[in-house]
């Protein structure tokens, strides 16, 4: 064992790839302060840019690389050992591949003991990421890795202690003054979240994309660790796979199985084949509904709230794309009482790899034909003349260019429009590009950095729409003036802020809950919580369950509850 242990550190100085069994599955370690070795792992793995984790032998090594306030020390050294954003060093030793572009680096300390004798002996800290292939589900047999990690590993560190089930690393950052998980898995899943009532035993399978289960059982609802995105046989079957395990571990058959509007969903798909089959009830609940019940049921809250449902995608009651919501409402039901300006996004799913395409729409529809000529903005110039002319006609025909309201793809329209992005290699990447440039500047501690416009247009029925024109308008009048690209993302930042509070007054209701992945981010949630407590509002925030979709299922189960406790009153 000792013997292996140093060939496992001796191939690590040397630049290799290790794959090593932890805890939950297969960690792939290469040396993280060699830009070759970490190159050669994000080939292997095909992961281009997306930030890669980080292993650290002790806190001292962590307060090294990156500030550990007392917060942070306390969640990265629990026993959850969960992989924790930190604000990284000047001149931390780490490649720059490691997490090019971010202010942040992610790091966790060893989980297990095999991990702690590995970290000795190399005495530098190490990438830690997942086992697996993208959309893959983490490995977790030795037998299964060399299959499955042939051509990603040079060498395999294993011990001899099976895993019962896959478990990937949870993430976590602290923000507005509290602990936030972003995945949730190991340490975390399956914590129940406690309801007050007694429940009928429901499924509920969560989206598409960071899908994670929820199951109902008395007065609890438990939710599983992080599955992933359902885009391969791999994922759909480690899905399958949790599903049948909750059941086995509580003993339960659910009654009711809910699932998410979106009847192309893999998650959907299953959810009612498995109703056919059990012959149970399927019941459909819409997205942001979903995140709105679940921040509720994570922060206890009785009776309705508004919620500021801000995300990339979800089927809307009208067949659009929503995903800027404003939902006033609880588990019983809710009324869609704002929302951003609707947009089309040319080409689809298309539009949210190339933030380039949903910058053209928003210029095509402030500036009209204009746009295609403006030659000074990247995003118009990366495109052919003939790429212009065809986008165009596609959002004109509306063919193939769904109407969204996403406050996601605004995120992306402006990190296109600034500059900072025009292709995305990960989801999210350009969002956290724009918010990674707003921490850039000092305005943020200079007092209110905006002075953009972004007017909410209330009409005569009582319904709302921020409109994005007008802060649109003045980012790329700013820019063309030479105004630095990082006080644009932080004035943008701002506006949004303003733009919720105002929404949160119209609407009326004394309590705002934040959620939808767009509260992933650091500045807009800390911004808004600010704006929204002077002006006094109480605030719920997401904690133990994730903002993003790593969360629906939750809200899912007790929509289903509420809507099928109306159906047994006869209502």
């Amino acid at each position: 064992r000792h013997e292996a242990l140093l060939a496992a550190a001796d191939a690590l100085r040397a630049g290799a790839v290790v794959a090593v069994k932890g805890l939950g599955g297969f960690h792939l370690m290469c040396d993280a302060r060699s830009a070759d070795a970490v190159a050669d792992l994000r080939r292997r793995k095909q992961r281009e840019e997306k930030p890669l984790a980080l292993m650290v032998k002790s806190v001292a090594m962590a307060r090294a690389l990156a500030d550990v306030p007392p917060e942070s020390e306390a969640l990265l050294s629990g026993p959850e050992a969960p992989i924790v954003l930190l604000p990284r060093r000047a001149k931390a030793d780490i490649a720059p591949n490691v997490a090019p572009g971010r202010p942040e680096l992610g790091l966790m300390l060893p989980a297990t003991p095999l991990h702690h004798l590995l970290l000795r002996k190399t005495g530098f800290p190490v990438v830690a990421t997942s086992g697996n292939r993208s959309e893959e589900p983490i490995c977790t047999d030795e037998r299964e890795a060399l299959v499955r990690l042939a051509g990603m590993a040079d060498l395999f560190l294993v011990h001899d202690r099976p895993i019962a089930r896959h478990v990937d690393d949870s993430v976590a950052r602290v923000y507005a003054g509290a602990p936030r998980l972003i995945r949730r898995a190991r340490g975390w899943a399956p914590l129940p979240v406690p309801i007050r009532e007694d429940l009928p035993v429901i499924l509920g399978v969560g989206a598409h994309m960071k899908t994670a289960v929820a199951l109902s059982v008395g007065r609890q609802v438990f939710l599983s660790q992080h599955v992933g995105d359902l885009e391969t046989p791999e994922a759909l079957e480690a899905f399958e796979r949790v599903i049948a395990d909750f059941e086995r571990l509580w003993g339960v058959s659910p009654a009711a199985v809910a699932h998410d509007l979106h009847p192309g969903y893999a998650s959907t798909v299953f959810a009612r084949k498995l109703a056919a089959e059990r012959g149970i009830p399927a019941v459909a609940v819409q997205h942001h509904h979903a995140h709105l019940v679940a921040c509720l049921a994570e922060n206890e809250a009785d009776g309705p709230a508004l919620g500021v449902c801000w995300d990339g995608t979800g089927l809307g009651t009208d067949g659009t794309v929503w995903g800027g919501e404003f939902l006033l409402g609880d588990a019983s039901g809710f009324a869609r009482v704002a929302h951003l300006r609707e947009f089309r996004l040319p080409g689809g799913d298309a539009a949210v790899r190339e933030p380039r395409r949903a910058a053209l729409a928003i210029l095509l529809e402030l500036l009209g034909e204009g746009a295609l000529d403006r030659e000074d903005l990247e995003c118009v110039r990366s495109f052919s003349k003939g790429e212009r002319a065809v986008l165009a006609k596609m959002i004109d025909n509306g063919v193939n260019a769904p109407v969204t309201t996403s406050a996601g793809r605004l995120f992306d329209a402006v990190a296109s429009l600034l500059g900072i992005a025009q292709k995305n290699s990960f989801e999210g990447q350009s969002a956290m590009a724009v918010e990674a440039a707003a921490f850039e500047t000092s305005a943020l501690s200079e007092g209110k950095p905006t002075s953009h416009a972004f007017p909410l247009i209330v009409s005569p029925d009582g319904s709302a729409v921020l409109d994005w024109g007008p802060l649109v308008l003045d980012l790329l009048g700013d820019l063309s003036l030479g105004v630095p690209v990082r006080l644009l993302a932080a004035r943008f930042h701002a506006a949004l802020a303003d733009g919720i509070l105002a929404a949160s007054t119209h609407a009326g209701a004394h309590r705002v809950a934040l959620t939808g992945g767009c509260f992933q981010n650091r500045l807009l949630t800390e911004l808004c919580v600010a704006r929204l407590q002077a002006g006094g509002f109480e605030t719920l925030l997401h904690g133990a369950i994730p903002p993003n979709d790593g969360g629906i299922g939750v809200g899912q189960v007790l929509v289903a509850a509420a809507r099928l406790k109306h159906l047994h009153r006869g209502d």
